[in-house]
């Protein structure tokens, strides 16, 4: 996970040094590049995912999202919700098959930002609760305020960089109850490869006295039509502190369809 981490940080920092003189390329082309959401309009994405194996495998996984965005004259809100679950056909000890869960996951997110008087630079307030049956932390909830800015901006490439204090409280698969104070800290680089395909990168990273949360997501949209899309991702969850039985780090890679509207 620190590799990731170190990528997508030193990928940032390359852009940023490296991209001094694209600054002045026009409004225009900037405005257009990531498809800004106009004042006082919704813009919605739902992506869904699904896997049945049969056969010498049999098993079904789901994933699902829905990300509802808002601007305003003066904030600029968002709404995430997403759930994960994997079901396996197993064999018990009496030799009869039977389906178990083995994955299961729902965590939401909100997030409203004050627009400030220079461009791209905000006060956000952001609260999230993840539901992870079995996961290192089966209840995870975040509370944070901070400042964002877009740190870069050229005709087909951002970074925005969020960073600010917070307060966590989780449980974790004991059954042990955590808590206490946080610095967040986050980046999400946008490139637009061409007028049909866009890569993301995102990362998050909670550090506390006890654990250190972070998420980290590389993502491949492709258009099909001009509300459908292919999407390709790669996330990682990783926490410092877990269980004994527990790993640090759980990933999916997915391929899921999206529709924006």
């Amino acid at each position: 996970m620190k590799s990731t981490h170190s990528l997508a940080l030193a990928l940032a920092m390359a852009i940023t040094c490296g991209g001094a003189a694209a600054k002045d390329a026009k409004d225009s082309k900037q405005s257009m590049l990531f498809d800004e959401i106009p004042i006082g309009s919704w813009s919605t994405s739902a992506e869904l995912g699904a896997i049945t194996t049969s056969g010498n495998t049999v098993g079904t996984s789901v994933t699902g999202k829905i990300d509802a965005r808002q601007e305003l004259d003066d904030w600029s809100n968002q709404y995430i919700f997403s759930g994960y679950f994997k079901e396996d056909e197993t064999t018990n000890d009496e030799g009869q098959k039977i389906r178990e869960r083995s994955a299961e996951r729902f965590s939401a997110s909100a997030k409203a930002a004050y627009k400030l008087m220079a461009d791209h630079e905000k006060l956000f307030v952001l609260a999230s609760h993840v539901n992870d049956k079995f996961g290192a932390y089966t209840k995870y909830s975040t509370l944070a305020v901070g400042h964002g800015s877009r740190w870069y901006q050229s005709s087909d490439k951002s970074v925005d960089v969020e960073v600010g204090p917070g307060y966590f409280s989780g449980t974790n698969d004991t059954g042990e109850s955590e808590h206490g104070l946080t610095v967040r800290g986050a980046a999400a680089m946008k490139w637009k490869i061409s007028q049909s395909a866009m890569f993301t990168q995102t990362v998050s990273v909670e550090r506390g006295t006890s654990n250190t949360h972070s998420i980290a997501e590389t993502a491949l949209s492709t258009k099909i039509n001009g509300t459908m899309q292919m999407k390709a991702a790669f996330s990682a969850r990783n926490d410092t502190r877990v269980p004994d039985d527990k790993k640090n780090t759980d990933t999916q890679t997915s391929l899921t369809l999206v529709y924006s509207f």
